[in-house]
C-alpha cells in the first residue's frame, strides 16, 4: 500500500467511510475496513507531510533579491 498514490489512496479512504458509515457490514467486515481506513489515512498524512516539507515559498528581500524561505503554516 505504501506505493499508492496520494488521490487513490484518498479515493479509497472516502470509500471506506462511505461503506462504514452506511453500516451493513459484519462486525468482522467492520474492523478489517476501519483498519484499511487508518492505514489508508496514515498514508495520506504522510503524504501531506512530505510535501510540506518540499514546498518553499520565494520572499523578496529589500535589495530586491528572492530568497528561499521553509514554507510556514498560517493556521497551526
Amino acid at each position: 500500500m505504501a506505493n499508492i498514490s496520494f488521490e487513490k489512496a484518498l479515493e479509497k479512504l472516502e470509500k471506506t467511510i462511505e461503506e462504514l458509515e452506511e453500516g451493513g457490514l459484519s462486525l468482522d467486515n467492520s474492523l478489517k475496513k476501519y483498519e484499511e481506513g487508518i492505514k489508508l489515512a496514515r498514508l495520506c498524512q504522510e503524504n501531506l507531510d512530505k510535501a510540506k516539507k518540499k514546498i518553499e515559498t520565494l520572499m523578496k528581500k529589500d535589495s530586491g533579491k528572492f530568497e528561499q524561505k521553509p514554507f510556514e503554516e498560517e493556521n497551526k
